[in-house]
């Protein structure tokens, strides 16, 4: 009767009961989330034991969206049959309370989540190997120890290519609430969840000291506190500077839509700039399509420790609960989130997104002339295991938005024996080695410069040679090449030519006569070092290329494909692309990636300080001065 009633409550809303609709892309509510379970339930067709890997809204088609067409409310799940070890992508019609999909994808396998844990646990416990590796280690009870389930990638290993698997290894908890310190190095358990059986037990390295010396992060432990800074207050006396009507943010000159997605995190919808009297389109949708962590140890314990964060665990459903002043500045303004347990179950994340305006500096000065600038910030923050990502998405006055990505956390670390070096990590603490490893984020940005027709173009900057046309020595060009197919547009980052891309619209021209654009500004980046034939680089193939254009394709979301989890590679951006598409004069989607080459310092201990590292997307041509030049003076 619960169900009914919920039920009739969307179906009302739908037909006119509720005084103002959802936008199509407002995310779906505890309510929409819970309706939607019933009917996937009562259809049938679902097993009782199985879970929801995924619950959210399945987005309307683009075109129906920005035609402002009614269209119903849907529900896209991602459904797991653990016993007959199926994956089930199906769509749940709020409106009409039917399904209105249910396609098995067969091979594939959904991210890792609680209930994996759980089940592997359980298994490597019951084995005796486990509890005798643990003895020779000098740990009485296995109780005191906890374990940690890695998706399990694939490398064509015996056991690979049947069942879910993951890969279990432990940690000491008794030497402190930070676990992650405490590594009983050289043991892992190649587990089968769905046999239930440990397929192969690894136990080297026995010689190695599990550290018990106290890394925990709160003031009891760390050592006496510094002086605290003068006070700094940050206050907005009037309130916020930025208005949402009805889901859109409202904020000088600026206009957007976001979401947190339970896989992606935030995404970004409809983002414009009001420009004479009406809002010019930008981007329909932008949001960090996948992400890889690669370390670099190949030992048995450590090979296998390549995630997929996006695709392997899910960035927006390990949101954080933000907190005014630490998490975010004083005059934040917090936002819930809804998410979906494996039970289906609603389940709120509070203060999930930040949405604060900053001060940013000098916009533009010359001799008297000064104007100050201001940011809007739209912001959270995922616990991904022992790592904290945070994603800002940053809009600047000037018609620049920017995407920095701050990563902080704890290292994944081994122990060591005194006196031992490690090649493939750096020691930290006495008898700790962080091992080496890379942070790579793709990003999928669905550019609409001035509509949805555009092409990209390659900047490159060159000198001129020595000669007539270079007399003394300076002279240097602005080469333009259009990427108009698919291959073309497999693209690295040149610092020596300054390398960037422009999205435009040849058939919008500003006051000047050129055609209006966006350039994507690379920041920090680094080149993969695994090996291109490695199993790893196969599942992220997108590491190819830092940059990636494709023609607008709903279906095409995710970097390294829909089901990253045991895959054997070549989804997604490679898969796509061997098409060649034409991309000149297309609804466009350009992909970013940025890689982040992590050498571990001692100072990086036991906690690491803040990293930042993005890119912009610019104006180029899209207006035909400083859009910033009507900032008023003062503040």
């Amino acid at each position: 009767m619960r169900f009914t009633a919920l039920l009739l409550l969307v179906l009302a809303s739908s037909c006119g009961a509720a005084p103002n609709p959802p936008h199509p892309l407002t995310p779906l509510t505890a309510a929409e989330i819970q309706v939607a379970v019933g009917i996937f339930r009562n259809s049938g067709r679902m097993p009782n034991a199985s879970r929801f890997s995924l619950i959210a809204l399945d987005e309307p088609p683009k075109e129906m969206v920005l035609r402002g067409a009614p269209l119903p409310r849907r529900a896209f799940a991602v459904i797991y049959d653990r016993a007959a070890n199926k994956t089930v992508e199906a769509i749940a019609d709020l409106s009409s309370g039917q399904i209105a999909s249910w396609k098995e994808i067969p091979g594939a396998q959904p991210p890792v989540g609680e209930g994996d844990s759980t089940i592997a646990d359980r298994i490597v416990r019951a084995d005796p190997r486990w509890r005798e590796c643990l003895r020779v280690r000098g740990i009485r009870d296995p109780n005191t120890v906890l374990t940690v389930a890695w998706p399990a990638g694939y490398f064509g290993l015996p056991g690979d290519d049947e069942g879910r698997i993951v890969r279990v290894t432990p940690y000491l908890a008794t030497a402190g609430q930070n676990f992650y310190a405490h590594p009983v190095e050289g043991v892992a358990a190649h587990v089968n969840l769905t046999t239930g059986k440990v397929v192969d037990f690894l136990d080297i390295d026995r010689n190695a000291p599990i550290s018990r010396e106290n890394a925990d992060l709160d003031p009891t432990a760390t050592g006496p506190l510094r002086q605290a800074p003068a006070p700094l207050q940050i206050t907005q006396p009037g309130g916020p500077g930025f208005q949402i009507e009805d889901g859109e943010v409202r904020w000088q000159k600026w206009r957007f839509r976001y979401a947190l997605h339970p896989r992606e995190g935030l995404v970004l919808y409809t983002v414009g700039y009001e420009d004479g009297g009406h809002v010019r389109s930008i981007m329909y949708r932008g949001s960090l399509s996948e992400m890889v962590v690669p370390y670099g140890d190949p030992g048995g314990a450590w090979f296998f420790r390549n995630s997929f964060d996006a695709g392997e665990l899910g960035l927006g459903i390990l949101a954080s609960s933000l907190r005014p002043g630490l998490d975010c500045p004083q005059n934040c303004t917090l936002f819930d989130a809804v998410v979906a347990e494996e039970s289906g179950q609603a389940r709120t994340i509070p203060r999930a997104v930040a949405l604060y305006e900053r001060d940013a500096g000098i916009a533009w000065k010359h001799a008297d002339n000064t104007r100050r600038a201001r940011d809007l910030v739209l912001s959270f923050l995922s616990e991904a295991g022992n790592y904290e990502y945070g994603f800002d998405w940053i809009f600047h006055q000037d018609g620049t938005l920017e995407m920095q990505v701050a990563l902080t956390g704890i290292m994944s670390v081994k122990g060591v024996a005194d006196g031992v070096v490690e090649p493939y990590g750096h020691l930290v603490a006495k008898n700790i080695a962080a091992v080496h490893h890379q942070h790579f984020f793709a990003f999928r940005l669905d550019m609409d410069v001035d509509g949805g027709a555009n092409r990209v173009m390659e900047m490159n900057s060159v000198p001129v040679p020595a000669g007539p046309r270079n007399p003394y020595g300076g002279a240097f060009t602005m080469d333009m090449t259009m990427l108009d197919t698919e291959r073309k547009a497999q693209r690295r980052m040149n610092l020596e030519t300054s390398r960037r891309w422009i999205v435009e619209n040849p058939s919008v021209k500003n006051a000047l006569g050129q055609p209006t654009g966006y350039a994507l500004l690379p920041g920090e980046n680094s080149v993969p070092f695994l090996l291109p034939d490695s199993w790893v680089r196969k599942r992220a193939g997108f590491l190819n290329a830092h940059v990636w254009v494709t023609p607008y394709n709903a279906s095409e979301m995710h970097a390294a494909g829909e089901y990253p989890y045991q895959s054997k590679g070549g989804d997604g951006l490679p898969k796509w692309t061997a098409a060649d598409r034409p991309i000149d004069n297309r609804d466009v989607v350009l992909w970013y990636t940025m890689g982040i080459t992590h050498n571990p310092r001692p100072e990086d201990w036991p906690v690491m300080p803040t990293l930042t590292a993005g890119f912009k997307l610019e104006p180029w041509g899209f207006f035909a001065k400083n859009p910033a030049m009507d900032i008023p003076l003062g503040r």
